[in-house]
């Protein structure tokens, strides 16, 4: 049994991970903290929680995580960099679902991100949580940097497919549309009904924060260089990513040599679902851990379209930065996850 606080409890995403915590047959939670709603019940603050999680919001300090063994922090990006050093220097392990610690060059972040980066330390010891590819550093991992949702829904259906060269790595598009949960819980005019409401748009083209995200991790996996377009989307709906992808396959690839690939790098995933016939749709992860991909050839054209779906809140944040939790304290990796 663990001891689990959360920073940032009352947002999309620390309301996800309570969800999940709250079931898991190895964990206690310690600690809630959302500085804005501090001294309030977390029931009142999220009725859901009624007679259910009977814990007191509270203002961040470091005196009150002195029973934890792990801290999550679910906060926009750029919080955890005042926060992280201490915790760490505290002796608790922290995953942070923010994107503060993926990207190990601090100048791609300050472009990227618009701030300074001012945990250089802390950010060179910091694993990048993908269970599915970094098992065995996540596993020994202090401070774990929780991927981002994108990233997530475009890093898995490509890995293996550049891995063993299915597809040319140059001239790959991606497009993703995402829910609106995915810009937090902070009320905003752009994110209102009304605003988003039978229409869709196109949002941060060529500049979104994940695009170097997206990049190092691919290069990473496959040890060549990538090029890529990808154009995020809002969704009048809640929850859920849905990413086309579209790259050039390699010469005599069929479906068979590309269900091979995803077989040999995720036989053993037990949240990585793919399929050559099935076409991915949100409704089917919608509140589970999973990531779903199909894909078709155009033989036409040489070409692999790729399909994949998660849910944002969950297999894009609360439930890998769970699976990653396991991994990092030896549970099941499945725990907490299962429905």
């Amino acid at each position: 049994m663990i001891n689990v606080s959360i920073v940032g409890a009352s947002g999309y995403s620390g309301i996800e991970l309570l969800k999940i915590l709250t079931r898991h047959p190895q964990v206690h939670i310690d600690r809630l903290f959302a500085n804005t709603s501090a001294g309030k019940s977390f029931a009142e603050v999220v009725p859901l929680f009624t007679k259910t999680l009977d814990k007191t919001l509270e203002s961040f300090s470091i005196k009150a995580i002195k029973a934890s063994d792990v801290v999550f922090i679910a906060l926009p990006s750029g919080e955890a960099l005042n926060l992280v050093p201490e915790i760490l220097m505290s002796g608790k392990r922290v995953i942070d679902l923010g994107g503060d610690f993926r990207l190990k060059d601090t100048a791609t972040y300050e472009r990227y991100y618009k701030r300074p980066h001012t945990a250089e330390k802390d950010l060179r010891e910091a694993v990048y949580g993908l269970p599915e590819w970094n098992t065995a550093k996540i596993k020994q991992a202090k401070i774990l940097s929780n991927p981002g949702c994108y990233p997530t829904s475009v890093i898995l259906p490509l890995a293996p497919l550049l891995k063993e060269s299915i597809i040319e790595p140059k001239g790959i598009a991606v497009s993703s549309l995402s829910g609106v949960s995915g810009a937090g819980r902070s009320a905003s005019v752009e994110m209102s009904f009304g605003e988003v409401n039978e229409s869709v748009r196109a949002y941060k083209v060529g500049t979104h924060q994940h695009i170097p995200e997206i990049r190092t991790t691919l290069e990473e996996i496959s040890g060549k260089p990538i090029s890529f377009s990808f154009v995020p989307h809002l969704l009048p709906i809640t929850r859920g990513i849905y990413t086309t992808i579209y790259a050039i396959l390699k010469e005599n690839i069929d479906e068979q040599k590309i269900l091979a690939a995803y077989e040999k790098y995720y036989s053993q995933a037990p949240f990585v679902r793919y399929s050559a016939s099935a076409v991915p749709e949100i409704k089917n992860v919608t509140g589970t851990n999973f990531i779903d991909i199909g894909f078709r050839i155009n033989k036409d054209d040489n070409q692999l379209i790729i399909l994949s779906v998660i849910d944002n809140l969950i297999k894009g944040a609360a439930g890998q930065a769970v699976q990653n939790m396991n991994l990092m304290f030896g549970f099941e990796e499945t725990g907490g996850l299962i429905i």
